[in-house]
C-alpha cells in the first residue's frame, strides 16, 4: 500500500496534471476559432495563474524533504515564472494579447502536461518508461521556448512599466525603481536559466542512463 505522502503527492500531481490540460485544451480552442494566437491569456490567463500560484507548494515539499529536489532550484524555477506571470503579463493588460504570450503558455503547458503525469505515476510506482522519457527529454526544445517567450514579454514590457510608474510605491524606499529591477533580471534570466538547463541534463543523465552502467556505478 501507499503510504500517505505517495497518496498526497500522487493527488497533487494529478490535479496540476488535469489544470494544465484543461488550460492548453482553452487555449487550442480558443486558437482553433479565431485563428489569432492573441487570445491565449484571456483564454487561460487566470487558470494558470491558479495552478501557478498553487506550485510554490512544490517549493515547500522540496523544503521539507518529501520530494528528492531539494529546494534552491525549484524556488528558482518557481520565482522566475511567477514574477513574469503575476507582476507582469496579469497587471500590464497592454502586453497579454502577444504572440509571446501564447508561445510561453503554450511551452508551460506542454511541459507541464508530461511533467505531472510522470510525478503522479511515479507515486504509483508504475510510470511507463514512454513518459519517464519524455519527461527528461522533451524539455531540451520546450524549456528554452517558453524562456524565449518570458524574456520577450519582460523587454516588451518595459516602456509600459516606466510609463506606469509600476510598484513605485514598493520601490520607494529603496535606490532603484521596479523598471530598473526588471532591466536587471533580464540582463540576469539566461545565466540563471543556464543553470537550471544544465541542471535538468544532470538529471536526464541520471534518470536515463542504463540499469547496467547505474549498477556498475554502485559496485
Amino acid at each position: 500500500m501507499m503510504n500517505p505522502t505517495n497518496i498526497y503527492l500522487f493527488f497533487y500531481n494529478s490535479i496540476q496534471a488535469f489544470g494544465w490540460a484543461i488550460a492548453l485544451f482553452r487555449i487550442s480552442v480558443d486558437f482553433l476559432s479565431t485563428k489569432s494566437v492573441n487570445g491565449a491569456y484571456t483564454s487561460a490567463g487566470e487558470l494558470i495563474c491558479l495552478l501557478q500560484t498553487l506550485g510554490f507548494i512544490e517549493v515547500i515539499h522540496g523544503a521539507l524533504g518529501i520530494v528528492p529536489s531539494g529546494f534552491l532550484f525549484p524556488l528558482m524555477q518557481w520565482g522566475g515564472r511567477a514574477h513574469f506571470l503575476l507582476a507582469i503579463v496579469r497587471q500590464i493588460h497592454e502586453v497579454q494579447e502577444s504572440q509571446a504570450v501564447f508561445i510561453t503558455f503554450v511551452a508551460w503547458c506542454c511541459i507541464e502536461i508530461i511533467r505531472y503525469p510522470f510525478y503522479a505515476l511515479s507515486c504509483l510506482g508504475n510510470c511507463p518508461s514512454f513518459l519517464t522519457y519524455l519527461r527528461y527529454t522533451a524539455f531540451i526544445i520546450i524549456y528554452p521556448i517558453g524562456v524565449l517567450g518570458e524574456m520577450w514579454i519582460m523587454y516588451q514590457s518595459l516602456p509600459l512599466i516606466m510609463e506606469k510608474n509600476l510598484y513605485a510605491d514598493y520601490f520607494a524606499a529603496i535606490p532603484f525603481s521596479y523598471y530598473t529591477s526588471v532591466k536587471a533580471v533580464l540582463i540576469c534570466y539566461p545565466f540563471l536559466w543556464f543553470q537550471l538547463y544544465m541542471y535538468l541534463f544532470k538529471q536526464r543523465r541520471s534518470k536515463l542512463r542504463p540499469r547496467s552502467e547505474k549498477d556498475k556505478k554502485k559496485n
